[in-house]
């Protein structure tokens, strides 16, 4: 999925076409580049024909994302000429040891890593001159976002510890590095001050934030803060509060110190939302897949959290068929799926990376099982939801509204908390039997549930 961010400027500014490809980390790191372009008096053009230079943010993680971005860099290429290449791709190297971008485009102007705004914006300097000298006071507090006014994604940090054998992020964005907790507050509070009404947590790791700096304390509004998880979603639930706003913690890995995380989505600082990614359920697949939590305490610690938080919605992503997977420990993983009654559930068919240890493995499946355990997981994984999704039938839920035609009143689209933008589902809502009733893009609504469409709920405005 691409953005192209139109940014208002004078006629005169050069412009710069940007085409932001992958996660929400690759996204933020777009957002970071787009400020410094709009602090500088560059603008930013919708089509490739129209600007002076474009910049393709890419991502490199699984083969479609990479030929996805290999394809948008050819397009870029022939549309415009003038193309600076940054974000994951651009630190993968090909079977010779030269850079990938490089080998299948060599015409790029410049090609560079993941979160390396600095870079870009030198090679913009060189191939298409600022206009005039920063002014910061040019662009929202905040900064430039990609995201719609009403939520916004918060990186509070970059790379990852973990050595995954079917990952390659770390040698692409490098080890842990936790932002300054001062600097994450105060882009939060910025954020809330400029509309936000949600924040989405990210980080490749959210539970070991500040293991790299061994939790030091850091300060933010003349007080101390430790840099460690618990006191940062604190400090955010407390920034969130008068502003009415959502809190949703994304990439938590399961370890014990996430329990005392629980109360504070019971209390209702944070959303009863934990976005897991536990990859697999038994034991030897997971020790393949040389993951940091081993598995066998997760139905016990899941049961636990919905003990002290019964609202509590468990989203996470699964790999069926890696490599010497047996059908008894694909077997181990749905029974884990339907007794863990995962709220909301994704899977991939375990495909290899270049670069990633797991290709070392024996055992590699056929294609053909691969993608039937991948569907024969998704129709369990649905089933599992949508009895879930069934339990709401008759609730009353706060929305909050992404879609409403003429203020609502030919209905719309909303999410209730737990649903994530983008990866979870929505409430679709029905149009008002009284004119009166209205919703706004941002705002909060609140919602009868009527009933449930697939991975989608239907709601009436009351």
């Amino acid at each position: 999925m691409s953005d192209l961010q139109n940014i208002s400027s004078t006629s005169a500014a050069p412009k710069i076409g940007f085409v932001s490809l992958g996660c929400p980390k690759a996204l933020t790191d777009s957002e970071l580049i787009l400020t410094q372009l709009s602090a500088e008096g560059y603008a930013t053009s919708k089509t490739f024909q129209g600007a002076d230079l474009v910049i393709v943010n890419t991502c490199g993680f699984i083969d479609d994302a990479v030929k996805e971005s290999l394809d948008t860099i050819g397009e870029a290429l022939a549309e415009n000429g003038k193309v600076i290449v940054t974000g994951c791709l651009g630190s993968r190297t090909a079977d010779g040891g030269e850079n990938l971008v490089r080998q299948v485009h060599p015409k790029v102007l410049a090609v560079t890593g993941p979160h390396a705004t600095q870079e870009v914006m030198d090679a913009v300097h060189q191939h298409v001159p600022k206009p005039h000298d920063p002014f910061i006071d040019l662009v929202p507090a905040a900064g430039v976002k990609l995201t719609p006014k009403h939520y916004a994604y918060l990186k509070i940090s970059e790379g990852c510890n973990h050595r995954c054998s079917f990952c390659i992020i770390p040698s692409m964005r490098g080890d842990l590095v936790s932002r300054p907790v001062g600097d994450v507050l105060s882009e939060a509070r910025a954020l809330f001050e400029g509309g936000v009404k949600e924040l989405l947590v990210i980080s490749q790791d959210t539970s070991a934030y500040g293991v790299d700096v061994k939790y030091r304390t850091g300060f933010w509004d003349g007080t101390p803060v430790k840099t460690r998880m618990f006191d940062l979603v604190a400090k955010l639930g407390e920034i969130a509060k008068p502003y009415g706003a959502w809190v949703r913690l994304h990439y938590v890995y399961p370890y014990p110190h996430v329990d005392e995380i629980i109360p504070m989505m019971a209390e209702g600082l944070v959303l009863p939302y934990l976005d897991v990614p536990f990859q697999h359920a038994h034991p030897d697949v997971l020790k393949r897949m040389k993951r940091p939590a081993s598995g066998e305490r997760n139905l016990e610690r899941l049961q636990k959290w919905r003990e002290l938080c019964p609202d509590l919605v468990v989203r996470s992503t699964f790999i069926a068929g890696f490599p010497g997977e047996t059908e008894a420990e694909f077997e181990y993983l749905l029974d884990f799926l339907k007794e863990a009654k995962i709220d909301r559930a994704g899977c991939f068919a375990y495909s290899p990376v270049d670069g990633a240890a797991a290709n070392e493995l024996p055992g590699a499946l056929p294609d053909a099982v691969r993608e039937e355990r991948r569907a024969r997981f998704m129709a369990v994984a649905e089933q599992v939801s949508i009895e879930k999704l069934k339990s709401r039938v008759g609730a009353t839920m706060q929305v909050l509204v992404d879609s409403a035609p003429a203020l609502g009143r030919k209905g719309g689209v909303a999410r209730t908390y737990a649903d994530a933008p983008e990866i979870d589902g929505t409430v679709k809502i029905l149009p008002p039997s009284k004119a009166s009733r209205t919703m706004k893009v941002g705002e909060f609504a609140r919602v009868r549930i009527s009933g449930v469409l697939g991975h989608d709920l239907i709601g009436e405005l009351l």
